[in-house]
């Protein structure tokens, strides 16, 4: 259960950290408190995920899964950079967190 939580607090980082573009430095009531609310879905859900996955390896995926996130948001909504570079650096996130979860230990039980 631990890995689905990790996903979902990965999920919402992504919808934080947009949030926070729009909150214009928290200058904006609604996306604030949009941003606000989500991060703390997102930190709730990494605090349930490190229950049962090591801390190391659940803080690299749910920051890994924000940066490519947010990184593919950008270049679909924001018209950002989608040069080959950019794109192999993001590549080698998403390969850093295949093999986080395929070296990670099977889920303890605490």
């Amino acid at each position: 259960m631990g890995w689905w939580y990790l996903i979902i607090a990965g999920i919402f980082e992504v919808i934080w950290a947009v949030g926070l573009k729009y909150s214009n430095g928290f200058t904006k009531l609604g996306p604030s408190v949009f941003t606000l609310v989500t991060m703390s879905i997102s930190i709730a859900c990494l605090s349930y995920a490190i229950k049962t996955i090591p801390l190391a390896n659940a803080y690299a995926i749910w920051t890994g899964i924000g940066a490519v996130g947010v990184t593919i948001f950008g270049i679909v909504w924001l018209n950002e950079s989608a040069d080959i570079k950019r794109l192999m650096c993001i590549l080698l996130i998403i390969l850093g967190i295949i093999g986080l979860k395929l070296l990670a230990p099977p889920e303890s039980s605490s």
